[in-house]
């Protein structure tokens, strides 16, 4: 098995980290050898309100800055919840399998080309990070994928498993693993997975809810990437974009129908 793993080409993730990223990143390491991490320095909130109110207007973007804050204390307050998920599922949620971490500025940094030269990975994996202008994907030299928390294309963007219950649309509750291109998560579907949420699962733990049954699907589409045997299918679903809920339609959607 180790030698099957030391003549695969090498493989790359991007991603700004985070528990879920890393059980996805050390199940990886786990199947098919070791990993090498870009990881990205996280976005100011103040560029991350900006961009925002350019794109969606200032109401919209103060309410969703709302709902990151309460889910950013929600971690704190469901943090046995979470500790639980993570048991139960037996996900290996911090760094020190082997993988090499090179810490960049950003995914769309010189740096973070460069490191990717040096490399030379047969896949370059995207989970949690910035979304990669067209200048950079352009110099990408391999198959770059993309592991969406969400069902592509019908939930684009943030959040996809909330809004997949919020809209009562529970057998939608899952993620998406496709190849990039320069829009936001729409590029051809590789491999989905749905899953269910659990009793006390919430918009802060959904995330690793859904990277416990979606290590496989990473996996299998890493693995067919370095074989060269990338295979894209049609969901046939509706393409829609979504973001951040904000906190009065969180706050409102909990109180009338128990999805937090």
């Amino acid at each position: 098995m180790q030698s099957q793993k030391s003549n695969l080409p090498p493989i790359v993730v991007v991603t700004e980290g985070g528990p879920h990223i890393w059980a996805i990143i050390n199940a990886i390491t786990d199947r098919l050898g070791p990993v090498s991490v870009i990881l990205e320095s996280p976005e100011s909130k103040k560029q991350l309100l900006l961009g925002r109110a350019r794109r969606q207007g200032w109401l919209q973007a103060v309410g969703q800055l709302g709902t990151m804050v309460l889910t950013r204390l929600g971690k704190r307050f469901f943090a046995g919840h979470a500790a639980r998920v993570i048991a139960e599922q037996k996900l290996q949620t911090k760094p020190g399998r082997g993988e090499a971490i090179i810490h960049v500025p950003s995914a769309n940094a010189p740096e973070c080309l460069q490191a990717i030269r040096e490399i030379q990975p047969g896949v370059v994996l995207l989970a949690g990070c910035r979304l990669l202008s067209s200048q950079t994907l352009a110099k990408m030299r391999c198959p770059v994928l993309n592991y969406h928390a969400g069902i592509a294309p019908k939930y684009r963007g943030m959040n996809g498993g909330y809004w997949a219950l919020a809209s009562g649309d529970t057998e939608n509750f899952g993620t998406t693993v496709h190849l990039v291109d320069a829009g936001v998560d729409t590029g051809g579907v590789l491999r989905q997975v749905r899953g269910k949420a659990e009793a006390g699962d919430t918009i802060s733990s959904y995330a690793l809810r859904q990277a416990a049954f979606s290590r496989d699907i990473c996996v299998e589409a890493v693995r067919d990437a370095l074989a060269g045997k990338l295979a894209i299918s049609d969901p046939g679903l509706p393409s829609k974009q979504w973001y951040h809920p904000t906190i009065w339609f969180y706050l409102w959607t909990g109180v009338k129908t128990g999805v937090w």
